[in-house]
């Protein structure tokens, strides 16, 4: 008589690095300190039309920050796939929605999230990623915005809701001494992951600073000791201005607006490509060892020729680098890549286990059902599938990988 078999090992559901939710009107001013009321974010409705505000000026980063409605998850895949049929305008891609519960309440994204059959997401502004820029020339405003809205995403979010929904709050390193206060309070309340724009940091002036500046090594330091890790998240990074514009191009990145072909071109994924070397050259990973980073929806093209140019330069100057650049990325950088791209040799350079699944769900350009994305891995073994889909991005924040 043959033995009875048992139940087959379910194997554990997917942890989704980049996932979003939709901020409501208040998510800035809720909380925000009165004396910037007028330098920070503020909302104005005229009858059905809403516009936000930031220093002064209307911003266009998102056109209807209402959200509702609201563009459907994955309508855009075809267009980012470069696959739109022949005769097929473009424009009839977009569709829209009212909005749903589980963009703004918690509960309802776990029924959700139930439902795809994900275990746990990251979650990261919409809105949110275009501030800080609109800020750039308001140090203090910055701050004050930035850290008002954490309290926000506290309120509505939690930085760690049910072990399941992990939120990204978001830091600004223009005022260092400010940033490691509000890093020091939000890690305290149990963040596991902190948001850092991929941009040269604001100083008030139209000059930056690296994001590799010593001065910004306390917070480096803190976040490396936590083993908590930044993540780079698309956004307003202000490229526009410093390369578009001197083109003729636009000078505020506005997504959703007519597009600026010859902008887009230029500004590429050039933030994420600097974000990173600015790390590497000014030996952020030298004197912080243990600090981890991840670039999330900034896809993966970028890696390649910044292996490319760093590995130049190391040549020429090697006394400025500790060890091959490219195991400094190997070592300390996780990448989510876009679907479309390809992510067999993603892996094979930077090493599956750096490599991150991400849906961005529920935007347009994501993908409409976030767990499909196993369907793009069809080069990987099973066991390399489970580390992209769950164990990767669960050891990184500190989840069970199983």
């Amino acid at each position: 008589m043959a033995a009875e078999q048992g139940p087959e090992p379910v194997a554990p559901r997917p942890v989704d690095a980049d996932n979003h939710y939709y901020e409501t009107l208040d998510a800035f001013t809720r909380h925000l300190d009165r004396k910037f009321r007028d330098r920070g974010v503020r909302v104005f409705q005229d009858g059905r039309h809403t516009e936000m505000v930031i220093g002064g000026k209307v911003n266009g980063f998102i056109p209807n920050p209402t959200f509702d409605p609201v563009i459907v998850p994955g309508c855009l895949d075809l267009q980012f796939r470069g696959q739109i049929p022949e005769g097929v305008d473009p424009r009839s891609l977009t569709r829209v929605e009212p909005i749903r519960p589980e963009y703004r309440d918690r509960d309802a994204r776990l029924t959700t999230m139930d439902a795809q059959g994900l275990d746990a997401v990251l979650l990261f502004p919409t809105l949110g990623c275009g501030v800080e820029q609109a800020l750039r020339y308001d140090v203090p405003a910055t701050m004050a915005s930035l850290g008002a809205f954490n309290r926000w995403l506290e309120d509505d979010w939690g930085y760690f809701y049910q072990e399941r929904i992990i939120s990204a709050p978001m830091i600004s390193l223009a005022d260092p001494e400010a940033a490691l206060a509000e890093i020091d309070r939000v890690l305290g309340l149990g963040a596991r992951v902190v948001h850092v724009r991929p941009a040269p940091v604001p100083t008030g002036t139209g000059k930056g600073r690296s994001l590799g500046n010593r001065a910004h090594d306390p917070v480096w330091a803190c976040l490396a000791e936590a083993g908590v890790p930044v993540a780079f998240h698309l956004g307003d990074s202000g490229y526009n201005a410093m390369v578009g514009a001197p083109w003729g191009g636009a000078e505020e990145f506005a997504p959703f607006r007519s597009p600026d072909m010859l902008g887009s071109v230029l500004v590429g994924d050039r933030a994420i490509h600097d974000t990173v070397a600015s790390l590497i050259v000014d030996g952020v990973f030298t004197r912080h060892p243990t600090l981890r980073v991840a670039s999330i929806e900034n896809g993966s093209d970028w890696v390649y020729p910044l292996v490319k140019g760093l590995r130049k330069l190391a040549n020429r100057v090697p006394s400025r680098f500790a060890e091959d650049p490219l195991d400094t990325i190997r070592k300390h950088i996780w990448v989510t890549p876009y679907y479309e791209e390809d992510l067999r040799k993603l892996a094979d350079t930077i090493g599956v286990g750096r490599v991150l699944f991400g849906s961005d769900w529920p935007h347009g350009e994501g993908l409409a059902d976030p767990a499909a994305f196993t369907d793009e891995l069809s080069a990987f073994s099973p066991d390399e599938v489970q580390l992209i889909m769950r164990t990767n991005c669960a050891e990184l924040i500190g989840l069970p990988t199983s």
